[in-house]
C-alpha cells in the first residue's frame, strides 16, 4: 500500500548505516543524464528509495531536484538512464528499444508547490478527480483519505473556505487516495507562513507515516529536510554527492561543500597528525585521521564559552576572545567572538547565559571535529 554508477552509488551505499536491507525498493534512478538542451541539470544521478521511507532531496536552486522529480512522475523523458518504480520498469533510455510508461500508469502521487486545487469542486470531488471514474469504491476511498488526513466531515466545503494548511491536507489526500507506490511533494510548504510551515509539515510527516506511505520531498530548506526526512539526499550542481539520516549529514559531511550547504559551518586552519589537530583553538580530537595542513570545521554549537575569570579553573585548551555581537533567538542565542589571533568565530549557546558585546571570554571546542584537506575540492 501507500507505500554514480560505476563507482559506489552514494543513494545506495547510504544504506550501510541503516540496520538491514529488509525494506523492497519501492523507487530505483541509475545513471540518469538530463538536459534542457545545450544546459546539464543531472549528470550520473542515482537514487534509491526504500519502501515506507521518507527522502528529502535537497539542494539549492538550480540544483536540478524539481527535474528529478518531474523525472519519476513521468513529466520528463531523461537522455540516458533507468527508473524503477515498485519493481517494475517505468523508464529506460538506454538502449534503442527502451521502454517508457506514461505518468497516469505510473502509480505516482504529486502534492504541487501551489496545491493545484479545482477552486470550482468542492473538497470531496477534488480527491476524488485521481480516481476511476465507475469504481465501486470510490467514495469510500474519497472519505478513507480526508479521514486519515483529518478533514473527515469537511468534503462539501470549497477550497476557497478553508485555511492553507487545510488546502495542504487536501492535496495529501488526493495524492494518497489511489494509494500510489510513491507520493512527491514538490515544495509542498513553501506558500504557508513561518508559524504555520513546522506545524503543517510535522502533521504532514505523520500522516504519511500513518498511511505506510513511501514519500520524496523536495525542499531547499535544510531545517524541513533535517527535522522530517528519514535520509537526506543532496543535490548539488546535478549531482548526489551524499545520501544518509540528518544526523550523519550534519556531523559527519563527506565533502567541505556539502558541510558549507548543510547547517552553519566555520572552519579554521590546523595541521594534522593522526586523530589529532592543532588550531588556534589548541589541539583538537578528529574524527577520522588525517595528515598534514586541514581545515577544521566548526559547528557554533560545538563552541564553549566561559567568563575570562574562568580560564585559570582548570580550562584545558582554548584562547581568549571579546563578545562583538550577540542575536538572540529565544530557545538560544548565537554570539559573535573575535579571538586575539584576529579571527572571528560564532557561537551558539543556551538563551539564560549573562554574556553581552564587550565581554571578555574563554574561547574552547566542545568534543571531536572534522578535518578536511586544506585546498581540496568541495
Amino acid at each position: 500500500m501507500i507505500g554514480p554508477p560505476n563507482s559506489p552509488d552514494p543513494s545506495e551505499a547510504s544504506h550501510s548505516s541503516e540496520a538491514s536491507h529488509s525494506r523492497p525498493l519501492a523507487l530505483r534512478m541509475r545513471e540518469i543524464d538530463m538536459s534542457f538542451g545545450a544546459m546539464p541539470v543531472l549528470r550520473d544521478f542515482g537514487l534509491s528509495v526504500e519502501q515506507g521511507e521518507f527522502l528529502a532531496l535537497l539542494g539549492p536552486s538550480g540544483s536540478g531536484k524539481t527535474t528529478a522529480l518531474r523525472l519519476i512522475a513521468g513529466f520528463e523523458r531523461p537522455d540516458t538512464g533507468a527508473i524503477e518504480i515498485g519493481g517494475e520498469m517505468v523508464c529506460d533510455a538506454r538502449g534503442p528499444a527502451g521502454r517508457w510508461v506514461p505518468p497516469e500508469k505510473r502509480r505516482v502521487g504529486m502534492v504541487f508547490q501551489d496545491y493545484a486545487l479545482f477552486p470550482h469542486l468542492n473538497v470531496a470531488r477534488n480527491v476524488a478527480f485521481g480516481l476511476p471514474r465507475n469504481g465501486s469504491d470510490r467514495d469510500a476511498r474519497v472519505g478513507s483519505a480526508l479521514s486519515l488526513v483529518g478533514l473527515a466531515g469537511l468534503g462539501g466545503r470549497t477550497p476557497g473556505q478553508l485555511s492553507g494548511g487545510q488546502q495542504q491536507r487536501v492535496a495529501l489526500a488526493r495524492a494518497l487516495a489511489p494509494e500510489p507506490e510513491i507520493i512527491l511533494l514538490d515544495e509542498p510548504f513553501s506558500n504557508l507562513d513561518a508559524d504555520l510551515r513546522a506545524s503543517v509539515r510535522e502533521d504532514v510527516r505523520q500522516i504519511l507515516r500513518d498511511a505506510g506511505a513511501t514519500s520524496i520531498l523536495v525542499t531547499h530548506d535544510q531545517e524541513e529536510a533535517l527535522s522530517i526526512a528519514d535520509r537526506v539526499a543532496v543535490l548539488l550542481d546535478g549531482r548526489i554527492l551524499q545520501v544518509g539520516p540528518p544526523e550523519e549529514l550534519y556531523h559527519r559531511p563527506a565533502t567541505r561543500a556539502i558541510a558549507e550547504f548543510v547547517g552553519d559551518a566555520q572552519f579554521i586552519p590546523g595541521d594534522a597528525e593522526g586523530r589529532r589537530a592543532r588550531t588556534i583553538l589548541g589541539e583538537l580530537p578528529l574524527h577520522g585521521a588525517a595528515e598534514g595542513p586541514v581545515d577544521v570545521m566548526l559547528r557554533p554549537e560545538m563552541l564553549r564559552l566561559a567568563p575570562a575569570s574562568a580560564s585559570d579553573d582548570g580550562l584545558g585548551g582554548g584562547v581568549m576572545g571579546t563578545i562583538i555581537s550577540r542575536a538572540f533567538f529565544g530557545h538560544d542565542q548565537l554570539l559573535t567572538v573575535n579571538l586575539e589571533s584576529g579571527m572571528t568565530l560564532k557561537a551558539r549557546i543556551g538563551a539564560y547565559s549573562g554574556f553581552r558585546p564587550g565581554d571578555r571570554v574563554h574561547v574552547s571546542v566542545r568534543g571531536g571535529a572534522l578535518a578536511f584537506p586544506r585546498g581540496a575540492p568541495g
